[in-house]
């Protein structure tokens, strides 16, 4: 029998099909791949282990996955025992500000800890950072977190990230409230997605003030709102993140009255002493950071 077969077996019974085992499998491998070892494994058995629409494990499928179960669900135990007791992989999805400005002093204190330290890092943002954490593709983000997470995600909020208006350096504009009082406001607006956390903000300030002003450009990141600024394309909206490095031809105008955004961490699932370890530095850094930059909790 193909080990590896009982393997790929194993993630499509815990997880509920062959598309949701692709998603969870630690290791890159594709849909058809596991459905022809499927196949093979079911040739092999000569019996029929699981439905496929709607998926169910026949019983010869689940008297297979009842005795395979134990060795896989302990697998990552064991590996966790043989590099000293506890998991050496750390996956953290972030902004590119984030990556790049506060992770690495975060990290290093953590090597400290942990000297066989693995990171994967990915850059990201919501929505599709909950995708990565129900899928199991990342152990931890760190960003805004708005609204309520899903009840499978656990939340860690930090601190509060004020919404401002990136405008051109050489714009007359000396505060927001000169654009709110022209209607139509004929400057372009940039922004991220129209269904992330920091354009909802946005769009709701507005509607208390009765202003209508929607994005003409939405680009995929923070970073790329003042690219597009710094180019002269229009004014763009985003959070003032600590240690944010201004393009020279950009300047910040405050958005008094617009709520704040929750920043923080969040993670599925328990925290092992690795992620434990991971949330309490960043609880220390954000401690500093609000005592620094002043910023709400």
């Amino acid at each position: 029998m193909n080990i590896h077969h009982l393997e790929l077996f194993y993630y499509v019974a815990k997880h509920g099909g062959i598309m949701p085992a692709v998603h969870n499998i630690p290791y890159g491998i594709q849909q058809p791949a596991v459905s022809s070892q499927m196949a093979q494994l079911e040739e092999f058995l000569g019996a029929a282990l699981f439905h496929r629409r709607p998926f169910a494990l026949t019983p010869a499928g689940q008297e297979l996955y009842d005795f395979i179960k134990p060795f896989f669900d302990n697998l990552e135990t064991m590996a966790e025992k043989i590099h000293g007791g506890i998991s050496q992989h750390l996956r953290i999805a972030a902004s590119e500000t984030v990556l790049r400005e506060h992770l690495p002093a975060m990290l290093q204190e953590l090597r400290q800890r942990f000297p066989k330290l693995k990171i994967t890092l990915r850059e990201g943002y919501h929505p599709e950072i909950f995708t990565w954490l129900q899928q199991r593709e990342i152990d931890v983000s760190l960003g805004l977190i708005g609204a309520k997470p899903p009840a499978s995600v656990h939340a860690l909020p930090l601190f509060k990230l004020p919404l401002v208006l990136l405008v051109p350096k050489n714009s007359k504009l000396k505060s927001a409230q000169e654009l709110w009082q022209r209607d139509p406001i004929g400057e372009s607006l940039i922004t991220v997605p129209s269904n992330e956390f920091i354009s909802r903000a946005f769009q709701a300030g507005l509607a208390k003030l009765e202003v209508e002003w929607f994005s003409r450009i939405e680009v995929s990141s923070v970073e790329l709102v003042q690219t597009y600024v710094a180019n002269g394309y229009g004014i763009g909206v985003t959070v003032g993140v600590p240690k944010m490095k201004l393009h020279p031809q950009v300047r910040v105008l405050p958005l008094d009255g617009f709520a704040p955004i929750p920043f923080g961490a969040l993670w599925q699932g328990g925290r092992n002493p690795l992620l434990d370890a991971f949330l309490k530095i960043i609880q220390a850094t954000a401690r500093r950071l609000v005592e620094g930059e002043g910023l709400d909790l």
